[in-house]
């Protein structure tokens, strides 16, 4: 899962460019700009049609994709060196606002990049991409290497007209400068040539790591016959007849390799050797030997990333990844995990001697391993709490959950979701829905929601948000276009998509992200990117209002007679809420940390990854009954791109306000829909996006800095006095 939202090579060239559509104004001094261009190819073209243009998917087609990119690239190109040349003297006008304007028609066709990247996949795109990724590279070298450029941007970002500007626009010329400052634009001569050379064989290591996994996934599937589905519940194996049958596979059941089929199947299935082999073929992507193995590649990315920081005068990786965000330092961001773990693995024995108990008893005759921590996990929970995850799946119908989130989104954003009709919005695939989201009091469109539910072969793992154009207004008003993309296990036709607690967590967490896009008030393309340690935080807190009376009495309604979850069962949800933590702490951190440990060590001093993964997690303590929720060789939040990479970490420094955000609505009056809270959580959490230091956005909220005790408390740990 994201609660892992992916970072897309694509979205990273787009965040360097800060390109977004737009109608130019006439500044004092004009540069010339492309965005009136008239583009023959489909994927450059603007926007056309109603809610201020929509992206063209019903006329995208991959042939036309590598040439797009180079037109586009070529284009933006030509507008970055009218901006680097301009004879007047650097202005704010003539340089950030001009940097904020260029690149509309390239960052249309990375919309088309991104979806044929992550959501329909093929191996002709894959083929395609292998050629236009290493392109990319050199053209983002181009910029962030142009001297001029990088001059003017200097000039504004030193100059006197500095402190005049507006304390957003203060925040966007620094954003500028330092992402030139930090990524080669200091670097002179030969120095400067191996940068760029390293990241462009980065991009195609980072590429080749997740083509890798994909293959993987999409080559380990295990097929089953109905004698083998012994514990699995009626709505799973309907699913699982329906993937099979997408394979070919009439009257067998398939098992894919992704965590929605393998989560429930290890949560509920008796046929502990078939338990064993899901286990394995999910854990081990990527480290399966073969052209797919990405050990050697894994290497190959520490080694290059650490010299390429050495350039920039850094010791290691992760000390250059955090200096502009909101740990600071490394150091800082493996005290707080250092602070959770012990908690962590301490729950972790507790739980597994519960296991064990149970299996014990019932004359299993084994050692809990790995593989049967979900399933032994589900008899505790059953054992102590009378609570059966398959009777709560039963009233977590995935439409239900769809509306509850536009009734949260309607209570704390004023927001109202309304499903266009079909066909008058075009689409990338028929699983895909489109709502239009406008203003409850006003009517006022604010932008379209896209949804892609439904896994598929072509399509990456977990769940991400994206956003296929930004609020803004320096140009005039923007709408949004965002988008939800998940990969539940679809129900047969006519029949209702069950999902479990977690995966519910999970649908309500991206949303947050699309809700944090929707309610931008900014003005530029830039304050809508994101400090990678607080940017889930967002997401992470909308997870909260699952749980209210109010979701749970109007949404949960059983999918057979629709009768709504009885109050005894939402109390047994309630009492188990810190339940397992020590899993889901404890898989989480041994990633997190070793991140961590993969950017501050050296590289040469790492040797092969998964043997380092091995010691490291066995000097830490980890219990031989989990791993890593993303183990090295398939972890693509940190080798797939460089979005996570020594910012996995991100998520628990961002449950740490989660919570004690949580804990700011639970002691209002008017709890989680406490209108003022409420007010507050709008105005500095989510529409300031990052035109506002989080740190600073977050004590306007809260009054204070966030506390790490209201994490410890969220997760049943002891609070040191």
């Amino acid at each position: 899962m994201f609660k892992p939202s992916i970072t897309l090579l694509s979205a990273a060239v787009c965040l360097a460019l800060a390109g977004c559509a737009g109608t130019a104004d006439q500044s004092q001094e004009p540069v010339k700009s492309l965005q009136s261009k008239q583009y023959d190819n489909v994927l450059l073209q603007e926007f056309s049609g109603p809610y201020q243009g929509v992206p063209h998917f019903d006329k995208m087609k991959l042939e036309d994709l590598e040439a797009a990119l180079e037109i586009g690239m070529a284009d933006n190109l030509k507008e970055i060196e009218a901006i680097a040349n301009n004879p007047a003297k650097p202005t704010f006008e003539n340089t950030i606002v001009a940097l904020e304007r260029a690149g509309a028609a390239l960052d249309r066709v990375f919309t088309y990049y991104g979806l044929w990247s992550a959501n329909i996949s093929s191996p002709e795109f894959r083929e395609i991409q292998s050629r236009v990724v290493p392109k990319f590279s050199e053209f983002r070298s181009k910029i962030t290497q142009n001297q001029a450029l990088f001059a003017r941007v200097k000039a504004v970002y030193e100059g006197a007209e500095y402190k005049k500007l507006t304390a957003e626009e203060q925040r966007i010329t620094w954003m500028r400068y330092n992402g030139f400052a930090r990524n080669g634009a200091t670097l002179k001569g030969e120095d400067a040539k191996r940068y760029a050379d390293i990241n462009l064989e980065l991009s195609k290591l980072h590429t080749k790591f997740a083509n890798n996994v994909l293959a993987d996934e999409e080559n380990y599937v295990v097929f089953l016959t109905k004698a083998q589905l012994s514990g699995l519940p009626e709505s799973f194996v309907a699913s699982a007849a329906a993937a099979a049958k997408a394979r070919g596979k009439v009257d067998m059941y398939a098992i894919t390799n992704s965590r929605s089929s393998m989560d429930p199947f290890l949560t509920y299935s008796t046929e502990r050797e078939l338990r064993e082999k899901v286990w394995n073929n999910y854990y081990n992507r990527g480290n399966n030997g073969g052209e797919y193995d990405n050990k050697a590649i894994i290497s190959d990315i520490l080694t290059l990333r650490h010299e390429r920081v050495n350039l920039l005068g850094y010791d290691n990786y992760a000390q250059w990844r955090l200096e502009d965000r909101m740990a600071k330092k490394p150091e800082n961001a493996m005290a707080l995990m250092k602070k959770v773990w012990p908690a962590a693995i301490a729950r972790v024995k507790e739980e597994v001697a519960d296991m064990q108990a149970i299996a014990d008893k019932e004359g299993a005759d084994i050692t809990i391993k790995p593989w049967d921590y979900r399933f032994y996990a589900e008899k505790v929970r059953q054992a102590k709490y009378q609570l059966d995850s398959n009777e709560v799946k039963a009233y977590l119908q995935l439409d239900n959950l769809r509306e509850a989130m536009f009734y949260v989104a309607g209570r704390l954003f004023n927001f109202e979701f309304s499903e266009v009709p079909k066909g008058s919005v075009p689409v990338f695939h028929p699983d895909v829905r489109v709502w239009e989201v406008t203003d409850k009091t006003t009517g006022d469109n604010i932008g379209l929601w896209y949804l892609d539910p439904f896994a598929r072969k072509g399509k990456r793992s977990g769940a991400w948000a994206l956003s296929y154009r930004s609020h803004t207004t320096f140009d005039g008003k923007t709408n949004v276009l965002s988008s939800n993309n998940s990969n539940f296990v679809k129900a047969p036709e006519g029949e209702a998509t069950l999902i479990s607690w977690s995966d519910a967590e999970t649908y309500f967490h991206e949303f947050g992200h699309a809700l944090h896009a929707l309610s931008s008030n900014v003005k530029y393309p830039s304050s809508n990117s994101g400090v990678r340690d607080y940017t889930e935080f967002q997401s992470q807190l909308l997870e909260r209002w699952l749980a209210t009376d109010e979701v749970i009495n109007r949404y949960l309604v059983h999918y057979k007679t629709g009768k709504p979850m009885p109050k005894a069962l939402i109390e047994k949800i309630k009492k188990s809420a810190t339940f397992n933590q020590g899993f889901a702490t404890t898989e989480y951190l041994g990633s997190a940390i070793m991140d961590m440990l993969f950017h501050t060590t050296d590289p040469d001093k790492i040797g092969d990854p998964v043997a380092f993964e091995k010691s490291q997690l066995g000097a830490l303590g980890m219990p031989d009954e989990v791993v890593m929720r993303h183990r090295t060789t398939h972890f693509g939040h940190v080798f797939s791109g460089e979005g996570y990479s020594a910012g996995y970490y991100g998520y628990l420094w961002a449950e740490v306000l989660t919570s004690d955000a949580a804990e700011a609505f639970a002691e209002a009056p008017g709890g989680f829909y406490d209108k003022d809270v409420a007010q507050r959580l709008v105005d500095y959490l989510f529409s300031v996006r990052n035109s506002m230091d989080p740190a600073e956005a977050y004590r306007k909220f809260r009054g204070r800095d966030a506390e790490v005790e209201a994490l410890m408390r969220d997760r049943g740990f002891p609070v040191e006095k």
